[in-house]
């Protein structure tokens, strides 16, 4: 059986062959995706729309703009919402979006929601 040197010596070995692979088949993946971009007219802006990434002032269309800034003002519009559960250090959970890391871990513990909602 290999010592642990041994061991050692042929993952940096193969770790310096990957890195040499990767760089290799980067350079051709790159050249390929360039080819393709100019056989078919596609732009670094049309990339950015198309991954939905809305970075600032980088190619999102106007419209897509527009209508995110509707979203914000209707949202903004609603108001806050009553929480619904208590924590036992009074931490508050409105009951939706993603559950807080306090309220899994007591329901991970074998409690349940209903324990900690907030009797109105």
């Amino acid at each position: 059986m290999s010592n642990l040197i041994e061991i050692q010596v042929q993952i940096q070995k193969l770790q310096k062959q990957a890195s040499e692979i990767k760089a290799k088949e980067f350079d051709r993946t790159v050249q390929d995706i360039l080819a393709k971009m100019t056989a078919f007219g596609i732009t670094v802006k049309d990339l950015q729309a198309a991954s939905g990434s809305p970075r600032k002032g980088r190619g999102r269309p106007a419209a897509a703009g527009k209508a995110t800034g509707t979203k914000a003002k209707k949202k903004a519009a609603r108001g806050s919402v009553a929480a619904k559960y208590r924590g036992p250090n009074g931490e508050t959970w409105s009951g939706r979006g993603l559950t807080p890391r306090w309220l899994a871990t007591l329901l991970a513990q074998g409690q349940t929601k209903e324990a900690f909602a907030i009797k109105s």
